[in-house]
């Protein structure tokens, strides 16, 4: 777990970071919340970034809950106004716990959350793949993800490359787990609690069905909730040239959040 924290801080974000990344990717936003007086708290998923255990596994959905658990503790200490961000992947976990946990946040960001696989397997392979999940679990496949799929923003596809962290195989049982969360989430969307929430998604994103994104957001049965479409963006949005106005979007609803 890893802090960035600002004296008498306005608000406390928690980060959780997708699949195939780490913390480090979220430089950018960190700094930027920092200089609006926001403190914020990550680290890196299991299995990811430069936690413990195997590269690309984890037994169970349920561990990233252990872990993101502890930064959502972390975060209530400070006594501060308290936001989750979860990006793809990060944002399926946020709304797991959300449905399981429901936290007493004072708002939920999701930004392009991973309710749709764009890119699964296709059938023979996917049959394999449940035979393999109960034999050997810990095989690993190449994910196929490069960072020009994501972002348009060049740097970061020089930078990805040269990454030693970023996943470029995940295993079988990774696969199935996420597989079966996003189902969970739908089925258990009247789970999630009255929470304010914002979720952006990215109109061309080659890797999350936008669609998918959008029937889980109409069905949420929540008073506050904001869904913006940035049609022309990649997947990871606070990574693309137009940044700056995405966090304009995130800062606005914090601050309207702060108010209330």
């Amino acid at each position: 777990m890893f802090e960035r924290l600002i004296d008498d801080c306005h608000a406390v974000v928690v980060i959780v970071h997708g699949a195939f990344e780490h913390s480090g990717r979220y430089e950018w936003l960190i700094n930027r919340l920092n200089q609006h007086n926001i403190s914020v708290v990550f680290g890196d998923l299991p299995g990811q970034g430069v936690s413990k255990g195997e590269k690309g596994y984890i037994d169970r959905f349920e561990q990233y809950f252990d872990t993101v658990l502890k930064w959502v503790e972390r975060g209530k200490q400070f006594n501060r106004p308290l936001f989750l961000f979860g990006h793809s992947m990060g944002g399926l976990i946020t709304i797991r716990m959300m449905q399981i946990y429901k936290f007493d946040v004072q708002g939920v960001i999701l930004s392009s959350p991973a309710l749709g696989i764009a890119n699964g397997l296709s059938k023979p392979l996917f049959y394999l793949s449940k035979i393999l999940n109960k034999t050997f679990p810990t095989m690993q496949f190449p994910t196929g993800i490069e960072s020009q799929m994501s972002t348009r923003n060049k740097d970061f596809h020089v930078r990805d490359e040269a990454d030693p962290l970023f996943l470029r195989k995940v295993s079988v049982r990774w696969y199935h787990e996420f597989e079966k969360a996003i189902i969970d989430a739908h089925q258990d969307i009247n789970e999630y609690p009255d929470i304010p929430t914002l979720l952006m998604q990215s109109g061309k994103d080659r890797l999350i069905l936008p669609q998918d994104v959008k029937k889980w957001f109409d069905s949420l049965p929540i008073k506050n909730k904001t869904f913006k479409l940035w049609e022309e963006l990649y997947h990871e949005l606070l990574n693309e040239p137009e940044r700056e106005d995405v966090f304009k979007d995130v800062i606005e609803f914090i601050g309207k959040q702060i108010k209330k």
